[in-house]
C-alpha cells in the first residue's frame, strides 16, 4: 500500500519524496532478494523506477526499470543478480526527467574499478558543478544530480573511495543521503545537516543501510541507529566502521518526514513517526476545536493524525472516506472532463456515516488545493451538513529546495491566497492548520528540524542560480574526526 499517493491527472495535492535507498554487505545470503524487500518496505518514497546493483566482489551487476517495485524485478531477476553486497533505489523525480536513463543505482567505471551509487535528495549546486565538471572533460548521459557525484569521485579516485567520498562532500551542497558500492564494501553517506533520512540495521553478524527503519522489520534486522550527519559508514568484510567527516551543522531533518513522507512504523533520529503524527493531531484540536459529530481521515496520511484529534475532544472517528487499493499506477487517465469520475474511483465517502453529519475533515497538508475542494465537494455532494478541514501541519508557504517536488512559489495556493480565501475556493465550512509551535510540541523538540516550507527559514542558503538569490552556505572543510563503531 502506498501511503497517501494520490494519482489524479494532475499535480497531486502533496508533497512527494524524492526516492529511498537501500544497501546491504552480507556475504552468504541473498542480497538481491533481501534488497527487493527492503525496497518494497520504501516504496511509499517513490514509485516512478526502481533498481538493484549487485557485487560479486569482482564486477558489479545491474538491473533497473521505470515502474513499482513488483514490476521491475521478477524471480528470474532475481536469481541472476548473486552477490555479497547490492544498493537499491526506488525513485520520484524531483530534478530530472522521468525517464529511464535517469533511473538509479547509477554503475561506471573509474580509475579504481566498479562503482555504484544511490542519492536520495537534492544539490542546490548541480549546475554550477555539472558546467565546472563538463569544462574539465566530464561526460553526462543523464540529468540527475547522482551523475555529478559520481564524476566527483571519478575526480578524487585516486585514494580509497572513503578519501573520495570525503572530497566530495566538500564540494557538495545541498542535501543527500548515498549508498556507495565498490566490488568489495557498501557505503552511506549522510549530509551535514541530516536533512535526508539514513539508518543502519544488522541481520546476524551482517550490517544494512535504508532510507527508513522501516525496511529493516520484515527482513528480521535489528535497528542499530540512525547515520548521524556528516558520517561516512562502510560495510565490509571487517563489519562495520564510521568516519566523522564533518561536524554536524545546526541540524536540520526535513520536518515533512513525519509530516507525511515517512511510513508510520518508522523511526527516525529517534522520534516514531506514528506517534508524532497521533500527537500533531491532539496539538491541532487544542488549538483548532470545533463541534462536530464526526473525525473524518483522508487516506491514508491523515489517519494517525484524525486519531488524536478525536480523541484529544473525544468525538467519535470513522472512515468516511472509503480508498479504492485495487486502483494501481497504471489506471487509464482520464480526459480532462472526467477527472471528477477518477476522484470517485479513488476515494469514495461512505454515505451512510456522513449523510447529515457535520464533519471534520482531517489531512496532514494542503499544497495545491485541488485534492481537497475535490474530497469536500464529494462529502457535500453525499449529504454531509458541515464539512470542517483540519490540517495536522503549517500552511505550506515556501518551496523546498533540498528534494521535494514543490520548487516554484506559484504552486502553493497559502502563497498565493489568504486563510479565508483558501477556505472559499475549497469549500469547507472552516479551515485550520496547526501551528509551528504546536508542531514543535508534537514532536517535542524545538531545533533540529527543516521547517522552511513552512517559515522560510532555509538552513542551506540558496544561491542566486537556484532561486532564492542569497550565498551558497559553505560547509565546513577543517573538521575531520575518525571515530570505529
Amino acid at each position: 500500500m502506498l501511503y497517501g499517493h494520490v494519482d489524479w491527472d494532475e499535480p497531486a495535492d502533496k508533497m512527494e519524496e524524492a526516492c529511498g535507498v537501500f544497501g546491504i554487505f552480507a556475504p552468504g545470503r541473498d542480497v538481491a532478494r533481501l534488497s527487493y524487500y527492503g525496497l518494497y518496505s520504501l516504496q511509499h518514497r517513490g514509485q516512478e523506477s526502481a533498481g538493484i546493483a549487485v557485487t560479486d566482489g569482482r564486477e558489479i551487476k545491474l538491473h533497473k526499470e521505470m515502474g513499482l517495485v513488483s514490476e521491475v524485478f521478477s524471480e528470474d531477476i532475481l536469481q541472476g543478480l548473486k552477490g555479497i553486497g547490492a544498493i537499491g533505489h526506488v525513485r520520484y523525480s524531483t530534478t530530472g526527467a522521468s525517464l529511464a536513463v535517469n533511473a538509479q543505482p547509477l554503475v561506471c567505471q573509474y580509475l579504481q574499478g566498479s562503482l555504484a551509487i544511490a542519492h536520495n535528495g537534492n544539490l542546490i549546486n548541480a549546475d554550477e558543478l555539472r558546467e565546472k565538471l563538463a569544462a574539465n572533460g566530464s561526460v553526462f548521459q543523464s540529468t540527475i544530480d547522482s551523475e555529478i557525484i559520481v564524476n566527483l569521485i571519478a575526480r578524487y579516485g585516486q585514494g580509497t573511495i572513503e578519501d573520495a567520498l570525503m572530497k566530495c562532500m566538500i564540494d557538495l551542497k545541498g542535501t543527500y543521503s548515498l549508498v556507495v558500492m565498490t566490488e568489495d564494501k557498501v557505503i552511506g553517506v549522510r549530509d551535514p545537516y541530516g536533512n535526508r533520512p539514513l539508518c543502519i540495521g544488522k541481520l546476524g553478524e551482517d550490517y544494512l543501510i535504508a532510507s527508513e527503519s522501516c525496511a529493516l522489520d520484515p527482513l528480521g534486522a535489528e535497528f542499530v541507529r540512525d547515520v548521524n550527519p556528516g558520517e561516512i559508514v562502510t560495510l565490509d568484510k571487517n563489519g562495520l566502521c564510521s568516519k566523522q567527516f564533518v561536524l554536524p551543522v545546526e541540524k536540520a531533518v526535513c520536518i515533512f518526514e513525519y509530516v507525511y513522507f515517512a511510513r508510520p512504523d518508522s523511526n527516525i533520529d529517534g522520534i516514531n513517526v506514528m506517534q508524532v503524527r497521533r500527537a500533531m493531531g491532539r496539538e491541532l484540536a487544542k488549538e483548532h476545536p470545533v463541534e462536530a459529530d464526526l473525525v473524518v481521515p483522508v487516506p491514508d496520511s491523515g489517519i494517525a493524525g484524525a486519531l488524536g484529534y478525536a480523541e484529544q475532544l473525544g468525538l467519535v472517528f470513522d472512515m468516511g472516506l472509503m480508498k479504492n487499493r485495487y486502483i494501481g499506477r497504471t489506471f487509464i487517465k482520464p480526459e480532462q472532463s472526467e477527472r471528477d469520475l477518477a476522484v470517485r474511483m479513488k476515494l469514495n465517502p461512505v454515505t451512510n456515516l456522513v449523510k447529515d453529519k457535520r464533519l471534520v475533515l482531517l489531512d496532514d497538508s494542503v499544497v495545491r488545493g485541488t485534492t481537497s475542494k475535490k474530497i469536500v465537494e464529494m462529502l457535500k455532494y453525499k449529504g454531509a451538513k458541515e464539512v470542517h478541514l483540519r490540517i495536522t501541519s503549517p500552511p505550506v508557504k515556501g518551496p523546498c529546495y533540498y528534494g521535494i517536488d514543490t520548487s516554484e512559489r506559484s504552486q502553493l495556493i497559502a502563497a498565493q491566497k489568504t486563510l479565508d480565501e483558501v477556505r472559499e475556493y475549497i469549500g469547507a465550512d472552516s479551515l485550520k492548520y496547526l501551528s509551528i509551535e504546536g508542531l514543535y510540541r508534537a514532536v517535542d523538540r524545538k531545533t533540529g528540524f527543516c521547517t522552511a516550507c513552512f517559515d522560510g527559514q532555509y538552513p542551506i542558503e540558496v544561491s542566486a542560480r537556484a532561486g532564492l538569490g542569497k550565498h551558497v552556505l559553505e560547509i565546513p572543510r577543517n573538521v575531520r574526526r575518525e571515530s570505529g563503531t
